[in-house]
């Protein structure tokens, strides 16, 4: 059996499923995060989720995978970046195997993203023989996550596959990393809206601005600059990891013409204009996250 636990801002999700093989959901539940509380009380819900999973299932876990919202710095074993402050700068691991007494194996979320979409997800489906994927997520933030022969690549620093915090272009201003112009900054979906609220002078939500691009010029606008920045951000990944496929998550990722207009723009920006990588939907959703922190173990 193989036990995963997303841990969110707002809620924690845990999965058991059978196998690596078998993907049937033995047991599946969510509760609430509530880190408002502090991060011994994120501690002890996720002990909760666990001791639920354990009465509905009748099974105890002998290991555990658990996604987070940052990733571990690997000289000092402490969480950064995440967007939870909470988790900063502590030794969730260390603490969680304590106090689960169980071993545990860690990875941000958006690295769970990408390995699940990799294991049963919609690189089997389109590309089976994948070597190197590259899982973005797109949405509040921005973040990456690379897998290589179907393992996560973390890195010496932790932070393999971060794309969202790499030089995009200097209207993005300043990032909460404390660079100025990253990924995160030009294309994430709060900074999509900001940027429509500078040029139009009133505010309006992403999914609208796409909506209204035919008959709101500043959406046409707004929506322009996203296929731009995506496909001269994209190219990045491209030219430096050059993987089989890319896989976009996350609310922008939902956006259709990422797939057409975004992939033309991407291709003047590709050492090789031919572009031979795949840029994909994903299959997933939402459930990716708790499926890929299952495959950690």
């Amino acid at each position: 059996m193989k036990w995963g636990i997303d841990l969110g801002g707002t809620k924690i999700e845990g999965i058991i499923i059978d196998s690596a093989e078998n993907n049937t959901v033995i047991a599946r539940r969510r509760i609430s995060t509530e880190g408002d509380r502090g991060y011994h009380h994120v501690l002890l819900q996720i002990k909760k989720l666990i001791a639920a999973l354990s009465k509905e299932s009748g099974l105890l876990p002998q290991k555990i995978g658990i996604g987070t919202p940052g990733s571990i710095f690997p000289p000092t074993g402490h969480l950064k970046n995440c967007n939870s402050q909470h988790l900063n700068d502590k030794p969730l691991l260390v603490d969680l195997q304590n106090l689960l007494q169980v071993p545990v194996a860690m990875a941000n979320d958006a690295n769970c993203f990408a390995l699940a979409e990799t294991q049963m997800g919609i690189v089997p489906d389109i590309l089976p023989d994948a070597k190197v994927v590259f899982g973005v997520i797109m949405g509040t933030g921005v973040g990456g996550g690379l897998v290589v022969n179907g393992q996560i690549i973390n890195g010496a620093n932790g932070i393999g596959g971060e794309w969202g915090h790499n030089f995009l272009d200097d209207s993005g201003g300043s990032c909460y990393c404390g660079k100025i112009g990253c990924v995160e900054t030009v294309i994430s979906g709060p900074a999509l809206e900001k940027y429509y609220l500078q040029i139009s002078g009133h505010s309006k939500l992403l999914k609208d601005i796409v909506k209204d691009v035919k008959a709101d010029p500043y959406a046409k606008e707004t929506v322009a600059r996203l296929i731009h920045y995506f496909g001269l951000g994209v190219s990045t990944i491209i030219n430096t990891i050059d993987p089989d496929i890319i896989v976009l998550g996350g609310g922008v990722g939902n956006i259709d013409l990422l797939y057409t207009k975004g992939i033309e723009e991407a291709k003047k920006f590709v050492f090789n204009p031919e572009c031979a990588t795949k840029i994909v939907k994903p299959k997933l959703g939402d459930s990716a996250g708790v499926f890929g922190a299952a495959f950690l173990n």
